[in-house]
């Protein structure tokens, strides 16, 4: 059991030795025994259905479009095989019916040929039992997760013939089966997905009793309750039918040793405190390890990294995206900003498209293939913005995030030593900002009195005298997002609608259409409405808000007009606003009242 902080290399810390296990097993003269074990004895009911326990398959077709491109998309020699059979199919071997054949009688077909290869199969069969057997396994809580450890492990074994696999959901399953055929030594895998291929009987997957290494990452989110419930099938059975005695298990997480104080009223009920030690030995009963563990645990007391710059901002929810649009328009690099909902993803996405930005969204409810494209443009990309749910905050190892702001603060201190974690990783330094509007007061306490923060987190610094043109421009943008979501709410609903009704075959009531009251007079008005404001918008965008861009007609020295109190744009980095502002605090608390008054006296006589 394992807790390290973000951003340490754990994945290698598991592969490693993943790699080495495999490696002294092929060398092992244990390795003919193992290979000629007997079969796995099937379990009465306890974790497959009914349908599966009779050896028939019930392999279900995949209807998601994303999985056809995917189909599509890569053939392997084995597809390429099976393709060939279908093709040179002897059409005449086929008889046809006679006319008058009745009802309910069977369809007798001579020599027919069937969609997969006789060979392939048979190997199938004479390698159930003797072939390469499942060494180790990776289960991750997100698909994104799983593709990056699939690269690091690649990356380790690259000079060794070590096979690994990926088994995730939003993914063509035909093509993942395909990969299982190759018999991988390694599989990295997302529960539900994987628990589904078991369900199937995949030979790859019959016999996991030669596993050699378990790894269960970010094991705090994978065993909590109410998610992954196909983790505890597939753990049930790890430690049952096919336990391996010499199997070795790996935890990892880096909030596993996090210590919650009870509320006050359980604590009145006399219920027992939930420590450190009970929370582990919970979370290994889970696992199924079963003798006393090595639990290395190299966190910090504050569980964050110490390269990491934490601060904060106190406004009402309404100017949250001020003081976003403030920071990306000020500090420009490589910035995660995190929020608690889908819903307010896709509405900053919308508002910072309007403002002339191009953040990259991040969410559960997109495709797999576009979550993955976005994740590498936002890699290759120096200045960009991800706009992301807990989706991408456990694991996710991106270079170089400068910020990460959580624009609402996480319900749990886990996500947040998670989210915070996307940046400074393996020494570098990252700043993390949360603004903190009145209904984030209570998971802010709650955070920062389980955290043990010793002090308060600093106030990140803002130049108030440049929020009016900040204001002008994302209210701006605000009604501009406003008009366009309703539209294109009314048009998706509109449609659905028409198509539903031309489906059935039945007449449309005009009253059940939205915004049936307008003419196409309003609408043209509305549309004119909407493009003065977005030229309006466009021509405030050219204007510069910060210093060092301005330039004017008037006649000063340097042709440009002097404006001290205006910050300089891009010039010093988030980091080093934020250390220059706790140096001067620091200053002012040493610094005596009686000289406070001589300085004041001073720039008074300098001024007359």
């Amino acid at each position: 059991v394992s807790t390290v902080i973000t951003g340490s290399g754990k994945t290698l810390a598991f592969g490693i030795p993943m790699i080495h296990a495999i490696l002294e097993w092929r060398n092992s003269p244990e390795k003919d025994v193992d290979d000629n074990a007997e079969a796995t004895p099937q379990v009465e009911s306890l974790y497959l259905p009914e349908s599966t326990k009779t050896g028939e398959s019930s392999i279900e077709e995949v209807g998601d479009m994303e999985a056809e491109e995917e189909e599509g998309e890569s053939i392997t020699e084995e597809d390429q095989d099976d393709a060939g059979e279908h093709d040179s199919e002897d059409e005449n071997g086929v008889e046809e019916q006679d006319d008058n054949e009745r009802l309910g009688c069977v369809q007798v077909i001579d020599n027919a040929e069937f969609d997969f290869d006789p060979t392939a199969e048979a190997e199938e069969k004479s390698d159930g039992s003797r072939g390469q057997p499942l060494l180790g396994l990776v289960l991750t809580p997100t698909r994104e997760l799983a593709v990056q450890v699939k690269h690091h492990i690649d990356a380790v074994a690259k000079f060794t013939d070590i096979k690994t696999a990926i088994v995730v959901g939003g993914m063509a399953q035909q093509k993942q089966r395909r990969m299982l055929k190759r018999r991988p030594e390694i599989i990295i895998a997302t529960p539900g997905r994987l628990w589904d291929l078991i369900k199937e009987r995949h030979p790859h997957l019959q016999n996991l009793r030669q596993l050699r290494c378990l790894v269960i990452d970010e094991a705090d989110r994978m065993v909590e309750r109410g998610h992954f419930a196909e983790l505890e099938s597939l753990l049930e059975m790890l430690n049952t039918a096919h336990f391996n005695p010499t199997r070795q298990t790996f935890v990892f997480s880096a909030t596993l040793t996090m210590v919650h104080i009870m509320p006050s009223r359980l604590q009145q009920k006399k219920k027992k405190q939930l420590d450190q030690r009970s929370r582990l030995e919970i979370l290994m009963e889970k696992v199924g390890i079963k003798s006393k563990p090595k639990v290395i645990d190299l966190t910090r007391k504050e569980a964050t990294v110490e390269t990491l710059t934490e601060t904060r901002i106190h406004c009402q929810k309404e100017e949250k995206d001020f003081y976003l649009y403030y920071f990306l328009l000020q500090y420009p690099g490589r910035t995660m900003v995190f929020a608690n909902s889908i819903d307010c993803i896709k509405r900053l996405n919308s508002l910072l498209v309007i403002l002339d930005f191009t953040p990259l969204p991040l969410h559960a409810n997109m495709h797999q293939k576009q979550r993955l494209k976005n994740l590498e443009r936002f890699a290759e990309r120096d200045s960009c913005v991800l706009l992301t749910t807990d989706v991408a905050a456990r694991g996710l190892d991106i270079p170089n995030v400068q910020h990460v702001i959580h624009y609402q603060v996480p319900r749990t201190s886990e996500t947040y030593v998670h989210r915070s974690g996307r940046t400074a990783r393996a020494t570098k330094e990252g700043l993390s900002l949360l603004l903190i509007g009145p209904d984030d007061m209570m998971n802010f306490k709650k955070i920062y009195k389980t955290l043990g923060k010793d002090e308060e987190l600093p106030m990140f610094p803002i130049e108030t005298k440049c929020m009016e043109a900040i204001k002008e421009r994302v209210n701006l943008a605000r009604q501009i997002e406003k008009v366009e979501f309703h539209n294109s709410r009314e048009k998706h609903h509109n449609s659905w609608l028409r198509q539903a009704a031309e489906a059935l075959e039945v007449d449309l009531d005009d009253d059940l259409l939205i915004g049936r009251g307008r003419d196409e007079e309003d609408d043209r008005e509305q549309q004119k409405m909407v493009k003065g404001m977005k030229k309006h918008l466009k021509h405030l965008i050219s204007q510069p808000v910060f210093k060092n861009v301005i330039k004017t007609k008037y006649p000063t020295q340097m042709g440009k007009l002097s404006l001290p109190h205006m910050p300089l744009a891009g010039k010093e980095s988030a980091l080093t606003q934020v250390s220059i502002q706790k140096k001067k605090q620091k200053l002012k608390k040493v610094v005596p009242p009686q000289q406070k008054k001589q300085k004041k006296k001073k720039k008074q006589q300098q001024q007359q």
